[in-house]
């Protein structure tokens, strides 16, 4: 079962350092993969993460907020959401099947 909340910090802890500020550390994102379930998308003028993840994430709450799987499954990783995706690049989305199984495990949460 998906973490109740879907953030990409679910993975990290949060600890103090020596100027007691608070420091996030924590698991290596959930990078490429090349999976028999993966799809491609060819990015079109006005294509965001947000709203890809909305459309390939339809069965999780809150899908848009799982923009952050996208990019950090790419080969390349997108560092920055903010940034217009380029109309004909090609990004690897993967499955519902990865994001509930791998991503977003019990597993590796506790890892």
């Amino acid at each position: 079962m998906a973490p109740r909340r879907l953030s990409r910090y679910t993975f990290t802890q949060a600890i103090r350092d020596a100027d007691d500020r608070l420091v996030l550390y924590g698991e290596e994102p959930y990078r490429f993969r090349d999976l028999a379930d993966n799809r491609r998308h060819l990015v079109k003028e006005g294509d965001t993460l947000f709203g890809l993840a909305s459309l390939f994430f339809r069965g999780f709450p809150r899908p848009a907020g799982l923009w952050w799987v996208i990019a950090d499954f790419q080969p390349e990783p997108i560092h920055d959401p903010t940034r217009r995706l380029a109309p004909g690049r090609v990004l690897v989305i993967p499955s519902m099947r990865t994001v509930q199984d791998e991503v977003l495990s019990e597993r590796r949460r506790r890892a």
